[in-house]
This record gives structure tokens, C-alpha cells and sequence, in this order.
């Protein structure tokens, strides 16, 4: 049975669960109904090191890149639309693959040319991202995001990050108003 966590929950991921080394985080959103442009909503995964930063661009996983260099995290695809239902997108993780050097991983999500098309996270609703063991296709955790983020056009879902040996998640929830380029700076990339 999965773990239904509120934001700024942590919990243990891989303590207790031997032979967990695969799993898909889903990411989903629904956008309210409105006259206007669709809405094109991307994930993203940034691969972290102990100063919360990335240590080149190929840390930063994405429509564009697709695969970490290690191989240790794949985004599977762009949904373009976000229609249907269940997961929108999906980042698939091998945590016996990540390097070393990589302390964390943040999973965000971010609405593509939000400020020309006038679009907030204020517009989207049921958001949510859930962590799958892939080997047996079970939910493992749940984060449903409950705040109203009126303004945000970038959030920040959540974190695995390292403990020792084990892996952690933790439910950040975390808005920013500049999109995918403000995320780019805070984790220590050119915009």
C-alpha cells in the first residue's frame, strides 16, 4: 500500500524495501478548462551534488536530454497536451546507477512559455507525482499538491536524496514565478 504524504514530508525509500534499485517517478496534472492556449507542462530532473547544485548541464534531465550520461535517469517523453489519465509524465530511476558525486535529485515540473501565454499553476489542478518500484509496478509513495500556486509557472515536486546508503523522498511543493529559467539558476546552471 502506498504512502500518501503532505508537503514537507520525509520518508525512507529504499530502508526496508532490499532490492529496490528501479523506480518510475509519474507526475500528473489536470488544467482547468479555459478559453486560450493549451497548456504544455514539462518535468524535469536535476542531478545534484552536495552543494545543491549541478555540475554540468548534463546533470539536468529533460525534454532535450533525455538520459543522464550515467544512465541512471531517463525522462520517458514529452506529453505535449497532458490529457488523460494517470501519469503525464514519467522519469524513470536506477538508483544503484547514480554516481557518487550526486547527492540528490530534484523532480520539478514547469509550464512551458507560461509568461507569453499568460498560464500559472493557479490554472492546473489535481498535480500530483508518485514513486513506483518498477520490478513489481507498485506504488510506493504519493504526493498530491494542495496549495493553490496563483502565480508560480515552475514548482518544485519533490527530492530524492541520499542518506548514507539509503535514499530518501521528501514532498517539497515548493513554487517560483520565473519558470524553468529561474529553476535553471537555482540549481547552479546558465539560463
Amino acid at each position: 500500500m502506498a504512502v500518501n504524504l503532505q508537503k514537507g514530508q520525509k520518508v525512507d525509500l529504499t530502508k526496508g524495501r532490499e532490492g529496490l534499485s528501479k523506480v518510475v517517478v509519474g507526475l500528473g496534472w489536470d488544467t482547468n478548462k479555459f478559453d486560450g492556449p493549451d497548456f504544455d507542462l514539462d518535468a524535469s530532473a536535476f542531478l545534484l551534488g552536495d552543494n545543491g547544485k549541478c555540475a554540468s548541464p548534463d546533470d539536468f534531465v529533460f525534454y532535450n536530454n533525455l538520459t543522464h550520461k550515467s544512465g541512471s535517469v531517463q525522462h520517458m517523453g514529452d506529453n505535449l497536451t497532458g490529457d488523460g489519465e494517470g501519469d503525464d509524465e514519467q522519469i524513470t530511476i536506477d538508483l544503484s546507477k547514480i554516481p557518487a558525486n550526486i547527492q540528490k535529485i530534484a523532480i520539478t515540473v514547469t509550464i512551458h512559455m507560461a509568461q507569453e501565454r499568460g498560464q500559472n499553476f493557479g490554472l492546473v489542478s489535481n498535480a500530483f507525482v508518485r514513486v513506483v518500484d518498477d520490478a513489481y509496478n507498485q506504488e510506493l509513495l504519493r504526493y498530491d499538491l494542495s496549495e493553490d500556486y496563483s502565480i508560480e509557472t515552475a514548482l518544485v515536486f519533490c527530492e530524492l536524496y541520499r542518506k548514507g546508503t539509503e535514499w530518501k523522498f521528501a514532498a517539497v511543493g515548493q513554487g517560483f514565478n520565473d519558470g524553468l529559467q529561474g529553476l535553471v539558476r537555482l540549481y547552479g546552471l546558465d539560463a
